[in-house]
Formats: structure tokens, sequence, C-alpha cells
């Protein structure tokens, strides 16, 4: 896993961690009531990683060239050394 989609994960969490506990703190014991702030919690770091022209999280067709062209890359040296 790369450290882009590990800050990406953890953005994730603690937008998550914050819900859930604002949600319990404030006498939202049920857990359905609890999921459901989650889960609306994680929409904000989903909408940026929508976001093509996000830098940080988005998902940008550059990423897909760069990955694309190591596979070539790799490819290329495997067939060589046969």
């Amino acid at each position: 896993m790369n450290q882009k989609m590990k800050s990406a994960l953890a953005s994730y969490a603690r937008s998550f961690a914050v819900a859930v506990l604002t949600a319990y703190s404030m006498g939202q014991t049920e857990v359905e009531d609890l999921a459901v702030a989650g889960l609306i919690a994680i929409l904000g770091p989903a909408i940026r990683a929508l976001n093509p022209n996000d830098s940080a999280f988005g998902i940008t067709d550059n990423t897909v060239s760069v990955d694309l062209d190591k596979l070539a890359k790799a490819t290329k040296k495997k067939t060589k050394k046969k």
C-alpha cells in the first residue's frame, strides 16, 4: 500500500471516528445512529477523492498513466532476462 493510499485511509478513519464520538457524546447510543453518523462523515473525504484536480487524494489520469508505465517497464525487463 503506497503512502498516498495510507493518507487517504487515515483521513477516512479520522472523519469516521470524530463523527461517531461526537454523536455518542450528544447522547446517541444506538448502533444504527452511530453508524449513520460515521458514514455521513466519510462522504467528505469521498467527495474529495472523486475530484480529479485534488492533488492530495484525487483520482487523476496521471496516476493511472504512471502505474501503467511502471507495469510496462517491469514487463519489458522480465522478457529481456529470458
